[in-house]
This record gives C-alpha cells, structure tokens and sequence, in this order.
C-alpha cells in the first residue's frame, strides 16, 4: 500500500472523529441550554455575590451611619455646621440604604 494514501486517510478518519465529537458536544450544550434543570442550573452567581456583598455594606455601614448622624446633631445643636453636610449625608443613607429598591425600580423600568 502506498504511505501517502495511507496518511491522507488516517488524516480524514481524524477529521470526522473531530466533527462527530464536536456535533455530540454542540448537541449537549444546547440540550442543557434548552433544560437548566437537567445541567443543574442555579441562580446567577452574579447574583449571589452581589446580595451577599451588598449585605455585608449594610451591615458595616449602619453604625457607620448612625456615628455620622449623631455628629451631625451634636454640630447642629453647637451651630457649627454647614447644612450642605447635613443634605449630603441624608442623599448618602438615603442611597446606601435605599439602594436596593432602586436597584429593583431601575430594573422594572428597562424590563430586564
């Protein structure tokens, strides 16, 4: 048998285990696309990080809030204040805090 024939159809037995291997492949990332409960699908794992890291801000950021507010007082109560302090630090708890219902309010808008 010549060896040139030979390896030219080594070569395409090669190629078609290649396709037949990629046409099983494409067949089971659109089945598990089109079934997440058979791939074992979860929730975002975006999602989850985000919740977990915006609940731990909260957590770190309400006594910080609380210190902040109680100075404002006191510096009011001293009259030693700018009230442009005072707007500031209310539009900042009002973001920190209420951010997750804008987060939800912004989302509901664009339909996402």
């Amino acid at each position: 048998m010549n060896p040139r024939i030979d390896r030219h159809a080594s070569a395409s037995r090669h190629q078609l285990s290649l396709a037949h291997g990629a046409g099983w492949l494409l067949i089971a990332c659109v089945g598990a696309s089109l079934l997440p409960e058979l791939a074992w699908a979860q929730a975002s794992p975006f999602a989850t990080g985000a919740t977990a890291a915006q609940t731990n801000i909260l957590a770190i950021l309400t006594p910080i809030a609380v210190i902040g507010v109680m100075a404002l007082g006191v510096a009011a109560m001293t009259n030693k204040i700018s009230w442009g302090w005072v707007v500031a630090a209310i539009a900042g708890v009002a973001l920190i805090f209420g951010g997750p219902q804008i987060v939800s309010w912004i989302r509901t808008m664009f339909g996402v």
